[in-house]
């Protein structure tokens, strides 16, 4: 196929019109937009994320945030609604717009705002139309940024050092019941606790033997009851019952019976100090046998009774001691029968009590790692945000670069008017040369006469060619001048446009990614 350049070209010049006035119209558009478009002033303001001050190893901050998380978090903050609509108020950002809604002002804001962040610096910009403005925004974001870091650090320092205050104090008053109810148990079982165990099986010992040697003094003194019971049957009579003399009488009585005794060893019995003694011991026995005798008339008691009474009294002694025994030892048997169960009670109760002392202990630890954490982000010498640069007053915007959308626009409605030629030559089927005769319907023509318009033909296409031209450049122009001044300032109505359209959300996502 022969690319036949002067037959294109010819029908280029043919459609010239519609390039042209697609090139001027986005021209005059582009154009005007760059130099109606009002400047954007961008002040900036540099942060630094400084590392501890104090080594962790030596004492460690409770606020385990990194950089990037506390960033993010405090730029959520920044974003919300509240908050930009009242900076907006504040330092009345939009005094010159004042029929912007509120949702416009947020979405507006967050465009607005910039945080970049390479390495431990973080730059912080806020494009406005006055460069003043622009500084002022960025300053007071700077702000809100280093104060919501230090609020969030010491809230979050002071939360933990609560929180491990509470425990302790939950933990000592669980300590103080856990030993209330250690010494409840110990008091409602004193008797049976392990620790005496080993005593009280001693004195179960010791009890045993005495029971059994009582058992013994019993028969052997209800042995003595019945040989004295028997023997008084019989004989009526029953030995002294002491030895001891009862009276002065009696007691001289055996003094003298003794001296007898000694001086028959030595004398005869015809000897007069024998007669002598005899005498006296036989008036000192007619005196004691009436004393016996009186003593008796009196209702003391016999011998026999006495004696039966003294054995009485002994056997009733021993069994009191027996029951006192036995109920010891029973007592002593349900103790060391119920110490195995308490001891395992209270083993629970202590290893509870150890559970938490343990956890006591710990909390202290914490408690004072919370505090020593608290004092480093009081004073600030945790990680920090510090200012490097604040933002100063910018002494040229930053956008629109006008040449550059000039250029663009001028550039584009060129590309676009080539496009639109080229679509209309595509789609135009009809037959426009000779060669197109020969190839479709195969005739060879003898000659060929061009499309020869009339004069008035001419100038009307002339008259349509010059109305667009000057739509292109003047209309346009004034009508977007008008719209800006009257209406609406263009970058608002842009960004309105891209809003409804849902271009805005995809730009912003755009420029997130880049």
């Amino acid at each position: 196929m022969n690319f036949d350049l002067k037959f294109y070209f010819s029908r280029f010049l043919r459609r010239i019109h519609y390039f042209a006035i697609i090139a001027v119209a986005v021209s005059a558009i582009g154009i005007t937009l760059a130099y109606i478009l009002p400047p954007s002033y961008e002040a900036q303001a540099t942060l630094l994320v400084e590392s501890p001050q104090i080594p962790g190893e030596l004492a460690a901050s409770t606020v385990s945030a990194k950089v990037s998380e506390t960033l993010k978090i405090v730029q959520q903050q920044l974003s919300t609604r509240a908050n930009l609509l009242d900076m907006a108020r504040r330092l009345n950002i939009y005094k010159n717009m004042p029929g912007m809604t509120p949702d416009q002002i947020v979405t507006d804001m967050r465009n607005r705002i910039l945080v970049k962040r390479s390495g431990s610096f973080v730059t912080i910009s806020f494009s406005a139309a006055s460069a003043q403005m622009s500084a002022e925004v960025t300053n007071d974001i700077v702000t809100q940024i280093l104060q919501a870091s230090v609020a969030m650090r010491s809230q979050a320092s002071g939360q933990t050092l609560e929180f491990f205050d509470q425990e302790v104090a939950r933990l000592n008053e669980d300590m103080a019941r856990q030993s209330q109810k250690i010494l409840e148990f110990k008091l409602a079982n004193k008797d049976a606790l392990p620790d005496s165990l080993s005593y009280r099986r001693a004195r179960q010992d010791s009890q045993q033997e005495r029971l059994t040697q009582l058992d013994r003094d019993l028969t052997d003194l209800n042995e003595r009851r019945s040989k004295l019971i028997d023997l008084f049957n019989r004989t009526g009579q029953v030995g002294e019952v002491s030895n001891e003399p009862r009276s002065p009488e009696e007691k001289k009585l055996q003094d003298l019976q003794r001296q007898l005794a000694t001086a028959l060893l030595v004398y005869a019995p015809a000897n007069p100090k024998i007669k002598v003694l005899q005498a006296q011991i036989t008036q000192l026995e007619g005196v004691v046998a009436q004393q016996m005798g009186a003593t008796q008339g009196e209702g003391q008691p016999s011998a026999f009774d006495i004696q039966l009474s003294d054995l009485d009294t002994q056997i009733a002694a021993k069994v009191e001691q027996k029951k006192q025994i036995e109920a010891e030892l029973e007592q002593l048997k349900t103790s060391i029968d119920a110490t195995p169960a308490n001891a395992i009670a209270l083993d629970v109760l202590d290893r509870d009590y150890k559970s938490i002392q343990l956890q006591y202990s710990q909390a202290l630890e914490r408690q004072a790692t919370a505090a020593t954490g608290d004092r480093i982000e009081a004073m600030s010498k945790g990680q920090r945000i510090t200012v490097i640069e604040q933002a100063t007053v910018p002494g040229a915007p930053t956008s629109p670069n006008r040449p550059l959308i000039a250029a663009a626009s001028v550039g584009a409605g060129m590309g676009l008017g080539l496009a639109v030629v080229l679509l209309l030559e595509l789609l135009n089927r009809s037959i426009q040369r000779p060669s197109d005769l020969s190839s479709r319907l195969g005739i060879q023509p003898f000659g060929a006469v061009p499309y020869i318009r009339t004069a008035r033909e001419t100038t009307v296409r002339r008259t349509v060619i010059s109305l667009g031209l000057l739509l292109g450049l003047i209309g346009i122009p004034a009508t977007l001048y008008a719209i800006h001044v009257f209406y609406l300032p263009l970058d608002l109505l842009i960004a309105r446009l891209m809003d409804k359209s849902g271009m805005a959300g995809f730009v912003a996502t755009l420029g997130s990614a880049t």
